[in-house]
C-alpha cells in the first residue's frame, strides 16, 4: 500500500485545532474528509504534530496510505480541490517508503511568532498576528531569551495541561528580529527544536514580551526558568501569531518530488 507525505498549509482561525474531534471542525479532520473522497475508507492520516485552536501552519507535515498508486502532484491537486472552501492547501505531496512516519522520523520542528505593535488595529491581518500597543527592546528580549536556549526543565513554560512523559527538551534557536515600517514595527520570533511541550513557544513569547516591554529585567527569564513552577510564567500570549513553519527529516521527502 503506497504511503504519501502531505506538505499542508492552513488558517488556524475556523478550527478546534489540527486534531480530529466529533463534532467540532478541524485542521485533520477536513483533510481526512478530502480523502475518503478519494477512498470511501480511507483510515486517516498522522502528523508531524498538534496545533491548538487558533495556530496557523506553513509547512505541517502528514503521512497517508492509500490503496491505489497516485502521482503525487495530481493527489495534492484532488485534495485541494476537495479542501475547499476550507483555508487549508496541500503544497505538496511526495511518495516515501512504507516505514515513514510523519511524527517518529522528524528530527527538528520550526515555529515562527508574529508580533505586531501598533496602536491602531490590524485590519488585513487579523487573527494572523498577536497586536500590542507598545514597542519593544529587541536586544533585552534577545538577552532573556539566551537563558532559554539548551537543554533545561522547562516546568515553568509547559501548560498544565501537556501530555508529554518530560518537561526536559531542548531550544536549539530562539531569534528576534524587528521589522519597522511606517505604521507599525513588525517583531518575529524564529524557534528550533526536536520537539516543543504544550504551549511552549506562546508562554515564551509571552514572558520575552514583558522584558522587552521594559516589565522584567532579561535576567529575570533565568530565575522563573529555574523555579520550574508553572506560576512564575509571564502571560501566555494568545494563538494568532503562530506558525508552525517547518519539519525536518533526515532525508527531506519533498526535495526531489
Amino acid at each position: 500500500m503506497p504511503r504519501y507525505a502531505l506538505k499542508i498549509e492552513y488558517n488556524g482561525q475556523p478550527f478546534v485545532g489540527w486534531q480530529r474531534q466529533d463534532g467540532p471542525k478541524s485542521v485533520q479532520g477536513c483533510v481526512e474528509d478530502a480523502l475518503r473522497m478519494l477512498q470511501a475508507d480511507h483510515p486517516g492520516i498522522a502528523a508531524a504534530g498538534r496545533t491548538d485552536a487558533g495556530v496557523h501552519a506553513t509547512g505541517q507535515v502528514a503521512h497517508c496510505d492509500l490503496r491505489e498508486d497516485w502521482d503525487p502532484f495530481r493527489l495534492s491537486e484532488a485534495l485541494n480541490y476537495h479542501l475547499k472552501p476550507h483555508p487549508i492547501a496541500v503544497l505538496q505531496a511526495a511518495e516515501v517508503s512504507e516505514d515513514w512516519h510523519a511524527r517518529f522520523d522528524a528530527t527538528e520542528r520550526q515555529y515562527l511568532f508574529r508580533l505586531v505593535a501598533r496602536r491602531a488595529p490590524v485590519t488585513h491581518e487579523a487573527g494572523l498576528v498577536w497586536q500590542i500597543k507598545h514597542p519593544l527592546d529587541v536586544a533585552a528580549m534577545q538577552a532573556g531569551a539566551a537563558h532559554l536556549l539548551g537543554q533545561h526543565d522547562f516546568t515553568t513554560f509547559r501548560s498544565t495541561m501537556c501530555q508529554a512523559k518530560s518537561p526536559v527538551k531542548t531550544l536549539d534557536q530562539l531569534d528576534i528580529e524587528a521589522r519597522p515600517s511606517r505604521y507599525q514595527t513588525e517583531y518575529r520570533f524564529h524557534l528550533r527544536a526536536r520537539s516543543f511541550l504544550h504551549n511552549q513557544v506562546r508562554s515564551f513569547v509571552g514572558t520575552l514580551e514583558r522584558v522587552g516591554a521594559g516589565a522584567w529585567p532579561p535576567d529575570k527569564v533565568r530565575d522563573v526558568l529555574d523555579a520550574k513552577d508553572r506560576s512564575k510564567c509571564g502571560p501566555v500570549c494568545p494563538p494568532d501569531g503562530l506558525y508552525l513553519a517547518g519539519v525536518h527529516y533526515p532525508q527531506d521527502p519533498f526535495e526531489a518530488a
